[in-house]
């Protein structure tokens, strides 16, 4: 590995803001389809953009800490409807009142984890992930800064922790598996780390993330 990738400033909030801000590649209206398991699954991902898909927005928390930058994750309670269970970032759907995407994912992250807005600075998007769920999510590249204080809501949310930055955007740590759902092989990513099982849709924005702004 080379020296530039030891460094600790190469996975810092501050050049994850710079790299959020002048991502390369395809307009993000037009590059869905060129990253992360969509790639992986392009009859499947074609046949689910077709529907009338929810808008969703998760928040990407990109913590700003001296030792290198960690991202926020949730584990979801096992009652919930939709992905239970599962590691996520906070998010969920845009409402009429939000007016933008930005906002609405600052809010769930607000509502699910207590996070304060004032400590959140969006700075940019990905391209929209298309989830059989019926999802349009929209993941929302935001650095945070540390003083906040987390207040779980138990309906929605068993758990918080945080991954290091660079662990995330290390393709070494990006596994490839797949599973048969109604006689149709899904093709996925995961990231194990320590006790966590990152996978899913989950895994595969964060492989979106390296794919736009570190590989």
């Amino acid at each position: 590995m080379s020296e530039l990738l030891l460094n600790p400033a190469f996975y810092s909030a501050a050049e994850f803001r710079r790299r959020a801000l002048n991502q390369s590649g395809s307009p993000l209206d037009l590059a869905s389809a060129e990253h992360g398991d969509h790639i992986l699954n392009p009859a499947i991902i074609a046949e689910v953009s077709a529907r009338k898909l929810k808008d969703a927005a998760v928040l990407i928390p990109v913590v700003d800490d001296a030792d290198g930058a960690k991202i926020i994750f949730t584990k979801r309670t096992a009652t919930l409807r939709k992905h239970s269970g599962q590691i996520a970032f906070p998010g969920g759907a845009v409402d009429p009142e939000d007016g933008s995407v930005e906002r609405a994912a600052v809010r769930e992250a607000e509502e699910e984890i207590g996070l304060d807005p004032r400590f959140v600075q969006p700075v940019g998007r990905l391209p929209d992930y298309f989830a059989a769920t019926g999802f349009r999510i929209t993941p929302v590249l935001s650095v945070v800064e540390r003083g906040f204080e987390l207040r779980l809501n138990p309906t929605e949310v068993e758990q918080v922790f945080e991954v290091p930055l660079s662990f995330l955007m290390d393709p070494a740590n990006h596994q490839r598996d797949s599973r048969d759902f109604n006689g149709t092989t899904h093709y996925f990513y995961r990231m194990p780390y320590g006790e966590w099982n990152i996978w899913g849709i989950t895994a595969g924005i964060l492989r979106t993330l390296y794919e736009r702004l570190y590989a």
